[in-house]
């Protein structure tokens, strides 16, 4: 159920489900209020008063129990129960709005679920990679003596229809003797076959499953698997359950080859030293076990329930996951080793899981167009729409598609790790107490912060460098080029080690005891980032003859914690300058499409059907992509064309905020000469006395 919160005195509406926040609620709705501590409740400073409504409000020790029973509130440790009415006094208050609106929340910030086990691909049914079956067989007589696996195979017809398996001979040598211990009643697991690198054919659909595991008695109701995002700064996986579809949990770490390089570059070099390529497969194997370690420890897991594992990652860190060379990747003319990768037996490659689990790799479509982006555009469904549908994944690689359910084209551009929290100085991943939701005045510069969980600040996500940014540019703290105005008066706006710096919190109210604040070189990192994703996308439609304007939505994958706010994107130039209900979110797509292979083998086939459909468009030797980075390395762009709506608020802005500084230095002016004026008063009172 929606209710209807209204902010007094500007008279702002915004609906929202009940149980919502106060705070995040007036976040969404673009209404500011002081609050500095992350949500925590210590700082004190989000006091409001509820007029009307009903809410649920824990007492804190900074309002008294007079103003509690009157009805003020810290809004952070608020949540809405009814229709209200809230009047943020003075104190607490930031800029007037320019234009009073209704707002639905979710619409300009969208949740993302991460465990939502529904992916937006359509029209697959539950039919896992991997199926655990019973058998119980006869034992051979002189009159019954066929092979071992011929019985097993019989009793694969007989009990479950099961007509063709193919069977490695890792698992011919434990047959006889897991039979013969067992009484002969076992459990089989077998799993789908990739593709060849052919299209599907109605062959394909029929292949054998394959034979990899026997257990004695009936373990089939222990069948799970493991879906991987092998991601260049971060690690994410989850453990599903093959007979529900359910997902049981979810973990991710840091890539431990940051050690080595934020980019996949720097990894390749560091791969070409002795012995580097088996140090960095080294790493982002013990990353995998520590991910997969922590489901299983999570839901009390034996290892021997997992059944099989599907892994997407960009080209270069599955071949970096598999100990295969990566030298070419990085030189001219960009050549992967493989686009379509064999299944391996997991422990060959260092996974701490049973011998007998195999892990399939996403097909890959060129260098820097990995299995991630086509395990995305499966988990999306662009594939099965009719509508143009833009793709972006904003990670340390920026790839983009462009097409529907009749094509596909495909381009990537190094964004590097700043949207990720790598190269940024108080940058993390979205994980408690990492600064999401960010708002400032623009004329006190105090600031408004929400983190993750409602904590003390401890760093800032990607979606929060997003707010964080378009709000120093949307409060004139910063300039088009991202350099502080130096000659603005605050304690806020200093100069640090790199260059000038901004304090989000203070250290009395963050959970590190230390200032956390933005520097101009993390702006910098942020603005070549962002600038990198917007000229491929400009460079990739106008190849195809195509705009902005044609698109009939935009998709945004990638770990941006539990929202991101489209229209602070579009004022930093991330984004394109098109109406909010265009973009879509999809959250980890690597992951979900990861996901979906496990549980769907029709999912399977289609995986290798879209690697084969994309066209890849090359942008690292273009010169079109070139004259288009340099112009997005503004806020939000040099072409004032490509953002009408965004510089026409951002004009506005400039106006209202001027008007405001210099009626507050009006009023500091008339305060001062009052002051003077008592002086002189007391003075003269004091020389006739």
């Amino acid at each position: 159920m929606k209710y209807t919160l209204t902010f007094q005195p500007d008279n702002v509406a915004i609906r929202v489900d009940r149980g919502t926040n106060l705070l995040e609620a007036a976040l969404a709705a673009g209404v500011h209020i002081n609050a500095s501590c992350g949500g925590q409740g210590v700082c004190g400073k989000c006091r409001v008063m509820i007029e009307s409504g009903e809410v649920d409000s824990e007492k804190t020790e900074k309002i008294s129990q007079e103003k509690y029973e009157e009805g003020w509130r810290q809004a952070c440790r608020t949540l809405i129960l009814s229709d209200c009415t809230v009047h943020v006094p003075v104190e607490s208050r930031g800029l007037r709005r320019l234009v009073a609106q209704k707002l639905d929340m979710g619409h300009a910030e969208r949740r993302i679920s991460g465990l939502d086990t529904i992916p937006l691909a359509e029209g697959w049914q539950l039919d896992p990679m991997a199926i655990k079956v019973p058998l119980r067989l006869t034992a051979p007589t002189l009159q019954d003596n066929v092979s071992d696996l011929s019985r097993f195979s019989a009793g694969l017809r007989q009990q479950h229809h099961i007509e063709d398996i193919s069977v490695d001979v890792r698992c011919l040598k434990t047959i006889p003797n897991i039979l013969r211990t067992s009484d002969w009643f076992v459990t089989a697991t077998l799993m789908a076959a990739p593709a060849t690198n052919t299209f599907p054919s109605q062959q394909d659909k029929d292949r054998p499953l394959k034979l990899v595991r026997i257990e004695a008695g009936d373990t089939s109701d222990q069948n799970l698997a493991i879906a991987l995002d092998i991601g260049t700064t971060t690690i994410c996986a989850q453990l599903i359950d093959l007979k529900t579809g359910r997902v049981l949990a979810e973990r991710a770490e840091y890539n431990r080859q940051v050690e080595y390089g934020d980019d996949v570059i720097t990894r390749i070099v560091y791969a070409q030293k002795p012995e580097g390529q088996k140090k960095l497969q080294s790493l982002v194997v013990s990353s995998t076990n520590q991910v997969i370690d922590e489901l299983l420890e999570n839901t009390y897991t034996s290892k021997k329930s997992i059944s099989c594992i599907a892994a997407a990652g960009n080209t270069t860190m599955m071949h970096f996951l598999l100990g295969i060379e990566t030298r070419h990747i990085r030189e001219a003319p960009y050549v992967p080793v493989a686009n379509f990768m064999p299944v391996v037996w997991a422990a060959d490659i260092g996974v701490d899981l049973p011998d007998c689990v195999q892990l399939y790799s996403f097909p890959s479509v060129a260098s820097y167009v990995g299995g991630d982006i086509v395990s995305g555009i499966l988990g999306s469904g662009v594939f099965q729409k009719e509508e143009l549908t833009l793709y972006m994944d904003i990670g340390t690689n920026g790839e983009i598609v462009l097409g529907n359910r009749d094509w596909l084209a495909c381009a990537a551009c190094s964004m590097g790790p700043a949207f990720e929290g790598g190269g940024i100085k108080h940058g993390m991943r979205a994980d408690r107490g990492a600064i999401e939701g960010f708002h400032i005045n623009p004329v006190t510069l105090e600031p408004m912060v929400i983190t993750i969980g409602m904590k003390r600040p401890r760093g800032i996500c990607g979606s929060g460098l997003i707010s964080v940014l378009s709000e120093l540019l949307s409060a004139c703290i910063i300039d088009r080029s991202g350099k502080f105005v130096r000659s603005l008066s605050s304690k806020r706006i200093r100069p640090g080690r790199f260059g000038y710096e901004f304090v989000l919190a203070w250290a009395e109210d963050s959970a590190t005891g230390h200032d956390i604040v933005i520097t101009e070189v993390d702006i910098e990192n942020l603005i070549r980032a962002k600038a990198a994703l917007f000229a491929g996308c400009l460079t990739l439609l106008e190849s195809l003859d195509l705009s902005f304007d044609d698109l009939a939505r935009v998709i945004i994958a990638g770990a941006f914690g539990r929202y991101i706010n489209i229209e602070k994107g579009k004022q930093i130039g991330l984004f394109p300058d098109l109406p909010v209900e265009r973009f879509h979110f999809l959250g980890n797509g690597s992951l979900l499409g990861s996901r979906l292979v496990c549980l769907s083998r029709e999912m399977l086939r289609e995986a290798e059907r879209i690697a084969k459909m994309m066209t890849h468009i090359e942008l690292s030797d273009n010169p079109s992509f070139m004259d288009k980075y340099v112009g997005s390395l503004f806020l939000p762009h040099t072409e004032a064309r490509l953002f009408p709506d965004v510089s026409g608020y951002l004009e506005a802005q400039k106006s209202e905020i001027r008007s405001q500084r210099s009626e507050v230095r009006g009023q500091r002016s008339e305060i001062r000469s009052q002051m003077s004026e008592v002086r002189c008063q007391t003075s003269d009172l004091r020389s006739y006395r």
